[in-house]
């Protein structure tokens, strides 16, 4: 275009396109229209689902894939339903009643389904792919903290999901896993647990009635937190629970723990838990460096048999009013 000259005698534009800054940490401009390499921007302001701004203020378009450490972390936030559902169907059925082992398959059924249902239902619609944006900072999962305010009266409400779909898609996964829950397992119930008196049979139900709600408010207001911390919760917890166990069981020595297969069941699925956990802590990014961590697994379970015989409460009293 024609060029205006200023004092000095330097060129300038004609006409210089000047928007107002975009203020706020989320909030971006939506591409109107795209007329070859020239686009149309809208007003500041959010972006729409399943896009995120770009290092311009530009809403774009997610069409990244989640990384191995995502799908870590959601198939954590898928186990944790499962984990619950076992450990209070084993918690009320007792050893009055055989048919638990029929229930703990219904719940992993229950929860495969609803996994696989969440992913056909996500974009893209009918895959088990999901495009998805990058997870930056912890502060992309809380994007309503960061609305900004540019004359301390109005606040421009730029809150969006940031980290699509990793927040919402876990709310629909638990929302499947309940009405699945609902339409199979009281018929189920109703139909295999004559052991239990009647008030006893659906208590594993009205247990999973509670800790969904509290699994949603927990995603919602610790979901960023988790994703960076589900690693070492995992290892904790796998930890904790398994010397809980083998406690309760009164395990001390290897013989113990073949004399029940239950036992094992126990033990092999905290070992699973454990190759988990460190996984998810190394993301097996360098295998040669990585694998070899995968054999510290069993690590707790022969310390905890190896030390039982030394911390038998009774020997150490023993030995202590002998001592006087």
């Amino acid at each position: 275009g024609p060029e205006r000259r200023g004092n000095a005698g330097c060129a300038l534009p004609a006409a210089v396109d000047i928007q107002p800054a975009c203020l706020g940490l989320y909030c971006g401009r939506t591409v109107l229209s795209v007329n070859g390499s020239v686009e149309t921007y809208g007003d500041c302001g959010v972006c729409p689902r399943g896009q995120r701004t770009d290092d311009n203020k530009i809403c774009r378009e997610c069409m990244g894939s989640p990384d191995r450490y995502d799908w870590l972390y959601l198939g954590f936030m898928a186990m944790l339903p499962l984990v619950l559902h076992w450990f209070f169907i084993e918690w009320y059925s007792g050893k009055k009643s055989s048919s638990a082992l029929l229930q703990h398959v219904t719940a992993l059924f229950e929860c495969s389904v609803a996994a696989i249902v969440t992913l056909l239902v996500s974009d893209p619609v009918g895959s088990l792919h999901i495009r998805s944006c990058k997870v930056k900072k912890l502060s992309d999962w809380y994007t309503m903290l960061y609305n900004p305010s540019p004359d301390y009266i109005t606040t421009v409400h730029c809150t969006h999901e940031a980290v699509y779909p990793l927040y919402t898609i876990v709310f629909i996964y638990y929302a499947f896993c309940l009405v699945l829950m609902m339409l199979l397992r009281p018929l189920l119930v109703k139909k295999i647990a004559c052991g239990l008196g009647k008030s006893d049979r659906f208590k594993s139900i009205y247990a999973a009635l509670y800790f969904f709600p509290i699994l949603t408010v927990l995603q919602a207001v610790g979901g960023g937190l988790l994703y960076y911390a589900f690693p070492y919760i995992i290892l904790v917890l796998s930890l904790v629970t398994l010397a809980v166990y083998m406690s309760a069981s009164e395990v001390e020595s290897f013989k113990d723990l073949l004399v029940r297969k239950k036992r094992l069941v126990v033990l092999f699925s905290h070992w699973l838990l454990h190759a988990y956990g460190i996984i998810s802590i190394s993301k097996l990014d360098k295998l040669e460096q990585d694998l070899p961590l995968l054999a510290l697994v069993p690590a707790p379970a022969l310390f905890y048999i190896l030390t039982a015989k030394y911390t038998e409460p009774s020997r150490i009293l023993s030995e202590g009013g002998n001592g006087h």
